[in-house]
């Protein structure tokens, strides 16, 4: 069976894996004042980072709508797909995921399975990346729903963050814990696994750093791993350096993360994603 896999931007895989897989990516929206982009497409990662300390206004994220959805599995269905595995950011986060479940709910030209990927960034990446090559490979529908369903349980994201500013300004933190926060330069860190996020804090970059590092170690090997960022390229690279040694063979190395969650995190966002070996 020919089975074709769609995402939504936020996954972060780099344009060659997505374009090498054939997978299809829906964008989110970018909305800046009364400007309003798609990611990925009108509005690169480094063209956001650049403006970001200068907007005027919060950038603010939207799901796309059902009717992108739709025709996204319309061009899949055109080109001869016989069946379309639909993987999106994690629905504690997004209601990207919903808006996907109502499209394949009402599409009746090829069957369409919409899966929570419990992640975001490359934690979803991971997952449609694997999901795309089982395609490739000819595996069934229910082969590759159950073997992400498993990597999803030893898929980690976590990062620190520079600032809980853009956190308040985005509406995902309460104002005054965030100015809390900042008078007393806690540096937080978040955590994803399996559709939980959760929030960390210490006191000094140094402590931050410290327990990315003791996460990493933790659950290592990997199967997957990449260093994330959020316009800091070059103390990515640094962080790189730093552990190289945990990295696996053939995987991405670094990645910025997409407008979509670097509007939520902020410049300055590091950490990193993984799917820890079986």
């Amino acid at each position: 069976m020919n089975i074709r896999i769609v995402t939504d931007s936020t996954c972060d895989l780099p344009e060659e894996i997505v374009s090498r897989q054939s997978i299809t990516v829906v964008p989110m929206y970018i909305n800046v004042g009364n400007e309003s982009y798609l990611d990925g497409i009108n509005l690169s990662r480094a063209e956001f980072y650049a403006q970001l300390p200068n907007y005027s206004t919060t950038p603010k994220t939207a799901t796309p709508g059902t009717e992108a959805f739709i025709q996204a599995y319309d061009r899949l269905a055109d080109e001869g797909a016989q069946a379309i595995l639909s993987i999106h950011i994690s629905e504690t986060l997004s209601a990207t995921v919903t808006s996907a479940r109502i499209a394949a709910a009402q599409y009746t030209r090829i069957p369409v399975t919409v899966l929570d990927s419990s992640q975001l960034s490359l934690g979803t990446g991971f997952l449609v990346e694997k999901a795309a090559q089982m395609a490739q490979a000819g595996r069934s529908m229910d082969e590759i729903v159950s073997a992400l369903q498993e990597a999803a349980k030893r898929a980690y994201v976590f990062a620190s963050l520079e600032t809980l500013e853009y956190l308040r300004r985005s509406g995902r933190m309460n104002s005054a814990i965030a100015r809390f926060g900042e008078i007393l330069q806690v540096k937080p860190l978040l955590h994803m696994h399996q559709g939980k996020a959760t929030a960390h804090r210490t006191r000094t970059q140094k402590r931050a750093r410290a327990r990315l590092l003791a996460w990493l170690a933790e659950y290592a090997p990997f199967e997957k791993l990449a260093v994330l960022h959020a316009g800091v390229q070059e103390e990515a690279e640094a962080l790189y350096e730093q552990v190289r040694s945990f990295f696996p063979q053939d995987t991405v190395s670094i990645v910025q993360i997409t407008p979509a969650l670097g509007a939520h995190l902020g410049i300055g966002a590091l950490g990193f994603a993984c799917i820890s070996k079986e």
